[in-house]
């Protein structure tokens, strides 16, 4: 959960000749295949431009985190990855579960799971509801890198990609190899966990396996939760040909602590208000995906289907099943001409998402089709200056249904929105260690379902928000010091947030607001500071505002206008390793607090963590420490010293893995 829920592309469709021929190529590519030039398929992966980017065209501006930073910094699950070694400001969830942190990119406050997009090898994990992405689905040692693009990026991703992307690449098989782990782990506030991961590689096929089981009773009092996960896969490879299979599924037991007032947080951050409340998500995700080579296109497809079942008990029992599928082929030309590197991208993304809710209160059935085509092309020209331009376009068209007999306040709507967005970018170097960039642009986000169930007028569904993106930066990197600068801005219009002061059930409502702005800037940071030393961090800063209406120059609602994180690794030869990381949120305002009325706001906090490790042969063996200093704060809270979800405590934790 993200926020209460009370109670979701670039002219009309592409035309249906152009998206049967792009479905022609995947249908006559296959026999072809075994035809085409004496050379072996790359190993394709997800990025930047939805494919395998050449070295010279790497993501723009984009912050990378590797399998080894990750294996490093003894994170277990790719949440905390993200926060701890990407700089991502992440606030603790409402159910306070280990995967329930809000990732925020550029300040979008209760909406930041709603203006982010979550890509997992080529399939979207961002839906059409109030809730945040299951990240704990992907086990952690799968990971080979994490891709973190700021700023929008609606041409390729589409609906919600306004404050940027996090793209998941998982390991791919090599040839005759195998490898496989297993870890534990155990830690103050009853936290019990084990996972192992296996994978085998021959010629022509892999398979891997994961499997997991985590239990904790967690800070707060009523707050207990148990999770299984499992993943598995399987492949083939041919000479210009790679498909599979996939399975994603994770079980989670969740119990609800509910929020607090300020009084009882000074006096008992632990204590519950709402014992009797739990909840549980069953989601299991199956994908397929092949890729290939035709001559000089490249090909690519995935097609995956996503069905979850969230159940909840808040004083009477809550029901709702979801599923998603999606189909996403696309094509792509990368050639050289005039001493030019051309890469030119095209694909239609079809998107099907459709819930059935269960209740006293609600029989809701909602339902949402997006059908997407975009088209991008980059240059880099041939220059000492390595100068790069790239631009792009994406046309989405979403049908939206809902229908609830017992519904209030809506029960009814049927609505069709068409959506266009645009980038153009560029950089060059001024000299061989600096790096500048600009980007500008147009992104969109659409309501999603549980938004459009609770709006100011019955039966209304909320508009799209759009957004009008500009960014410029530079970096520096000499092999030793790497430093990132970004200076951004977001106008929006119709920006779609939850506002505890509007509408007339006394709930609040979800609504567009006003136009508003979010400008700041960014800053990463990394250094060698001795043989066996480095040290890191990043900056944010931004500044979230209304720009007209009865709000015109007020501030958003919990946004921090500052976030600093920093860590320090010490990695000698000898099987050793230390990680030390601090991080500190400025103040920001309550969730109500529209008008910046309020006397106080939520207070900014300070927090550490450290992990230190030895490896003895395939052992590895460590100690792990959250929120060191046993700080007492908390990042959500609905309003004015109320409606407060303290965050956890410190914990101790103690781990053993072995690699095989």
């Amino acid at each position: 959960m993200t926020a209460p829920v009370l109670h979701r592309r670039a002219p009309a469709m592409a035309p249906r000749a152009l998206v049967s021929a792009i479905s022609l190529c995947f249908i006559a590519a296959a026999p072809a295949f075994a035809q085409t030039a004496n050379k072996t398929l790359d190993q394709i992966v997800v990025t930047g431009s939805r494919f395998n980017s050449d070295p010279a065209l790497q993501p723009i501006g984009a912050t990378i985190i590797t399998a080894d930073e990750i294996r490093r910094a003894g994170v277990t699950d790719v949440n905390q990855a993200i926060r701890k070694i990407g700089g991502v400001y992440g606030r603790q969830g409402l159910a306070g579960n280990p995967d329930n942190f809000t990732l925020d990119l550029r300040g979008f406050g209760a909406t930041s799971s709603q203006n982010m997009v979550v890509v997992l090898d080529g399939v979207r994990l961002s839906e059409n509801e109030l809730a945040d992405p299951l990240l704990t689905t992907i086990p952690i040692d799968s990971v080979e890198r994490i891709e973190i693009t700021r700023g929008g990026s609606s041409v390729l991703y589409g609906d919600g990609a306004t404050g940027g992307i996090i793209n998941i690449v998982t390991k791919r098989p090599g040839k005759q190899a195998g490898r496989g782990t297993v870890f534990a782990e155990a830690g103050q506030l009853g936290q019990r966990e084990v996972r192992g991961s296996v994978a085998q590689s021959w010629d022509n096929v892999a398979l891997n396996a994961a499997i997991g089981r985590l239990e904790t009773d967690n800070y707060r009092d009523n707050n207990e939760y148990k999770q299984n996960t499992f993943s598995g896969g399987a492949q083939w490879s041919g000479k210009d040909i790679r498909a599979g299979l996939r399975i994603d599924s994770t079980r989670q037991d969740i119990r609800f602590p509910g929020s607090l007032t300020m009084a009882q947080f000074e006096a008992n951050p632990r204590q519950t208000n709402t014992p009797k409340d739990f909840g549980s998500i069953d989601s299991d995700r199956y994908t397929a995906f092949a890729e290939g080579r035709l001559g000089a296109v490249d090909l690519a497809a995935e097609l995956s289907r996503n069905e979850k079942t969230a159940k909840s008990n808040f004083g009477s029992p809550r029901q709702a099943k979801t599923k998603q599928n999606q189909f996403s082929p696309r094509l792509r030309h990368l050639g050289q001409f005039d001493g030019m590197l051309n890469e030119i991208v095209a694909g239609v993304d079809f998107i099907k998402w459709d819930s059935n809710i269960d209740s006293a209160y609600s029989l809701a059935k909602a339902n949402q089709k997006s059908q997407a085509f975009y088209v991008r092309d980059e240059l880099k020209f041939a220059s000492p200056q390595n100068f790069r331009i790239a631009a792009g376009v994406r046309h989405e068209t979403f049908d939206k249904d809902f229908n609830d007999p017992i519904g209030y306040p809506t029960t009814a709507y049927n609505i069709k929105q068409n959506f266009n967005a645009w980038d153009v970018q560029g950089s060059f170097d001024v000299v061989p260690q600096v790096n500048l960039y600009a980007k500008a642009g147009q992104s969109y986000r659409v309501a999603n379902a549980d938004e459009n169930n609770s709006t100011p007028v019955a039966n209304k569904p909320l508009q799209g928000q759009t957004s009008h993106d500009l960014e410029l930066g530079a970096t520096y990197n000499n092999s030793i010091v790497k430093l990132d600068a970004r200076v951004f801005r977001h106008k929006l219009t119709n920006e779609i947030y939850y506002d505890p002061t509007a509408g007339a059930s006394g709930w609040g409502a979800n609504t567009n607001l006003d136009p508003t702005k979010h400008q700041g800037i960014e800053l990463d940071a990394s250094t060698s500071i001795a043989a066996d030393w480095r040290v890191s961090g990043h900056y944010q800063h931004v500044k979230a505002t209304f720009t007209e209406g009865v709000n015109s120059g007020k501030e958003l609602t919990l946004i921090p206008k500052n976030t600093l994180s920093a860590r320090l690794s010490w990695v000698p030869k000898d099987g050793q390793s230390a990680d030390f990381g601090a991080q500190w949120v400025d103040s920001q305002r309550y969730g109500s607090d529209f008008a910046n009325t309020c006397s106080a706001k939520i207070p900014s906090f300070t927090t550490f963590d450290a992990r230190y490790a030895r490896k003895f042969g395939a052992w590895e063996v460590a100690v792990n420490a959250l929120n060191l200093t046993d700080k007492q704060y908390f990042t959500y809270a609905f309003s004015c010293k109320g409606g407060i979800y303290p965050s956890n405590g410190r914990q101790m934790k103690l781990s053993a893995r072995y690699d095989f």
